[in-house]
This record gives structure tokens, sequence and C-alpha cells, in this order.
């Protein structure tokens, strides 16, 4: 658990092959993201040991199956309205999963060869939407000194979850998995994605929780940011 100067505190209720994030703040609280559907007694069981507190929202950073799986059931059993971007809105609502390409040489010829089997193999439980994000989305009706940033690259909807303006919960905008290295294995517009690392580090946040490993410091953020940045087309 990690906690902000103001006190929303944010929990990892799942972490390995995909993580899940409850942001809490007094008696409420926002979802972010709900994994693998292998991994959905874990992430009830979880969700239920917070007696008293009541999700208002389940956000998803984007609606790749990794993320949307659990969506469709954690709606109805909690009665969520779910938030995500209006790029990917009608991926959720048929179950599908928007492009998924490489970005290195191995990973972009594995998804060439590959990615029509991919997205239909993992197709989901299909969910109708609630709120539709585009640019900025603002959380206050919600109980949150927050808002959801649109961060593309990874995919054209991927957004992030800027907490007090000192946490980001950024889906798979970057990765946490290998040590001193933010640039995730896909995105289907790698130099877009570096663009919203720009927008990230403008949020002023301080550190961020990406949807695989773990979190980043601003200062590894800003190194990588101007590592990258000189290869952005104009």
């Amino acid at each position: 658990m990690w906690v902000t100067k103001n006190g929303y505190e944010i929990h990892q209720l799942l972490k390995g092959r995909s993580n899940s994030f409850l942001v809490i703040k007094g008696k409420k609280a926002l979802l972010v993201d709900t994994g693998r559907k292998s991994k959905r007694r874990i992430l009830v069981r979880r969700l239920d040991k917070f007696n008293g507190i009541t999700i208002t929202a389940l956000i998803l950073t984007h609606s790749h199956f990794d993320h949307a799986e659990n969506a469709a059931y954690l709606k109805e059993r909690y009665h969520l309205p779910i938030i995500i971007h209006k790029e990917e809105a009608q991926f959720l609502k048929q179950g599908e999963n928007p492009s998924i390409r490489g970005a290195f040489f191995i990973t972009r010829l594995l998804t060439s060869l590959w990615e029509s089997k991919i997205k239909s193999h993992f197709r989901y439980e299909p969910v109708e939407y609630d709120f539709l994000v585009e640019e900025r989305f603002d959380l206050d009706n919600f109980g949150f000194n927050g808002y959801l940033l649109h961060t593309p690259g990874h995919s054209s909807g991927s957004m992030s979850l800027i907490v007090d303006n000192e946490v980001a919960i950024v889906g798979d905008a970057m990765f946490g998995v290998i040590k001193r290295m933010i640039y995730p294995p896909f995105a289907e517009d790698p130099d877009l994605m570096i663009k919203s690392w720009g927008k990230l580090l403008d949020a002023g946040c301080s550190i961020y929780f990406p949807a695989h490993g773990t979190q980043n410091s601003r200062k590894l953020m800003i190194d990588q940011f101007e590592k990258y940045r000189s290869r952005i087309n104009p």
C-alpha cells in the first residue's frame, strides 16, 4: 500500500501477470483494471476484505483482455459504473481486443504473424460502459482529487489515472518488469506512447504504477523520456 500526502491510499490487489489497484479515500474507492479471469477469485476475495468501502467506479486503462477480462463480472457483482476511453468503448462492448503490436523487432515479428489469432483467442465477456473519456476526465463527482488523462500509444484509447497530483496509475503506457527500463514490449504507436510519457511528466507525479511489474520513479521517467524522445518523428 502507498499513501499520498493527502491520505489517498493505493492498494495493489493483483500483481505479476497484470496488476490491479484500489484507490481509497475515506469510505470511497476506485478500482483500476481487473486482471485475468484466472485471478478472479483472488481479486474478489481481496476486494471483499475492504468492509465499509464503496467502490464508486471501475476504471479500465484500456480494453485489452488482461485488463478487462473480469469487467463484466465485477460490474454485476458490485454494481460498478465502468469508465473507459471513447476510442475503445466498442471493443469493450464486443469483448474484443484493440490492436496488439510489437514495439521491438521480435515482438513486432510475433504480432505481425499472430495478431489476429491472439486477438480472437483472448476474447472476453462483453460489457457496457457507463462513462467515456476524451482528453481529460475529472473525478470530482466520484469524490476524488484526481483525473483520467488520455495517454495513447500502447493502444489508441490508453489512459492513466492521476491521483492527488502525486501518483499515476498508467496501465501499459510504460513497463515495470525490467530494472531501469520502462519501454513496453507492445505498442500500437511507439512515437505516440513516448509523447504520452511527456504528458505524464507534465502532470507532476512523483511515482508511476504500471500494469506489469513494479513502480517507476520520476527520475527514471525523466531519464527514459530524454533517451527516447529524440527518436520521435517531428
